[in-house]
């Protein structure tokens, strides 16, 4: 997103806010009675540094002049950032932390009518790739390209929606009323396939409204496809691996 700011000049912000809550995860983990699973920390830490990338640097300052950076960021934030921050199981850590009565303050929450709408795979299907369809498709990308506000809106519906994305398909932590993976494997299928037709028509310069030269438009959409395959690989990875299916019982005879 071609936005007239200095990218390295507020960089210290984000990389403050994202050691803020790395500072809060690991104390929480250190405050566990029980052991805390090592990968958890590892997946966790892997998403806050993955958003630091993404939001400082190089790719923060290629980002500002072409829209090739923009899309990496948009599959570093939006995609894979947060899939690993969901595998760091933060309600999950969060609720084992709490005091109990604040513990079940959260799981009222989380089982709450607002929550389970948004826990919806179609709802968390229309927020990530419906979003994304809208911003490249519509004159929306025309009219943000020169605030930097709207950066930072962008930027935030981007890692919110994905991360509401990956909890409902594959997170670990609690969620009301989850659906069977079979209809979570079906939503991500219809995610692949709109992800696929946006890319493809990115790369044709059809029905997309972003003012930017053909060969960063092609390449972005070429980035767009390949690397939402990868994140999208990972993603079914995650959720096929946690996958336990429910055995018959056997009787007696």
């Amino acid at each position: 997103m071609h936005e007239h700011h200095h990218a390295g000049s507020s960089a210290w912000l984000p990389l403050a806010v994202l050691a803020l809550v790395a500072s809060a995860y690991l104390l929480a983990v250190s405050r566990q009675d029980r052991p805390w699973n090592r990968w958890r920390t590892a997946s966790f830490t892997t998403g806050l540094v993955l958003l630091a990338v993404a939001l400082t640097g190089p790719v923060a300052t290629l980002a500002a002049a072409d829209f090739r950076g923009h899309m990496l960021q948009h599959l570093l934030i939006g995609m894979l950032a947060p899939l690993a921050l969901v595998l760091g199981a933060p309600v999950t850590l969060l609720l084992r932390t709490l005091p109990p009565a604040q513990g079940r303050r959260v799981g009222a929450l989380l089982r709450s009518r607002a929550v389970h709408l948004l826990a919806n795979p179609w709802t968390a299907l229309a927020l990530s790739v419906g979003g994304m369809v809208v911003l490249y498709c519509t004159p929306l990308y025309r009219a943000a390209s020169g605030s930097a506000l709207a950066h930072h809106v962008v930027h935030a519906h981007f890692l919110l929606s994905g991360y509401l994305f990956a909890w409902v398909i594959a997170g670990p932590d609690p969620a009301p009323r989850r659906p069977s993976v079979p209809l979570r494997l079906a939503v991500m299928a219809v995610a692949v396939a709109v992800h696929a037709t946006l890319s493809q028509l990115m790369y044709a310069g059809l029905f997309v409204d972003v003012p930017v030269p053909g060969d960063q438009l092609r390449g972005a959409a070429e980035l767009m496809y390949y690397g939402g395959d990868i994140a999208e690989l990972l993603l079914a990875f995650a959720l096929v691996s946690a996958w336990r299916p429910v055995r018959p019982a056997i009787r007696a005879h």
